[in-house]
């Protein structure tokens, strides 16, 4: 008689379920570590009466920072094949960042 139970295998779907949720928490982390996210409640919380009439939720101002992604231009000094060095103009990448107030 076999008294071992078998039991049905898993799925990867709920593993890269939690890997991808713990990402994002850690993505919304960093943006307020660095300063990308700013969040100011702009209105206070009112309880709602004894009665249990009326109430208002709070309300946010988010302002999230900006990204402005370009180019310019830029000289190098570039190694010629002969003896010697010259300078060129390239396009360089650029990263400005407007941090939230």
């Amino acid at each position: 008689m076999n008294t071992t139970q078998e039991y049905p295998t898993r799925s990867n779907g709920a593993r890269y379920g939690i890997i991808i949720a713990i990402v994002a928490v850690l993505a919304v982390i960093a943006a307020f570590a660095f300063g990308l996210i700013d969040i100011n409640q702009t209105k206070e919380t009112k309880l709602p009466e004894v009665s249990v009439q009326g109430g208002q939720a709070p309300a946010f101002h988010v302002d999230t920072a900006k990204v402005d992604v370009g180019t310019k231009t830029t000289d190098i000094t570039v190694p010629k094949v002969e003896v010697g060095t010259t300078k060129k103009a390239i396009e360089v990448p650029t990263v400005n960042i407007d941090k939230a107030k």
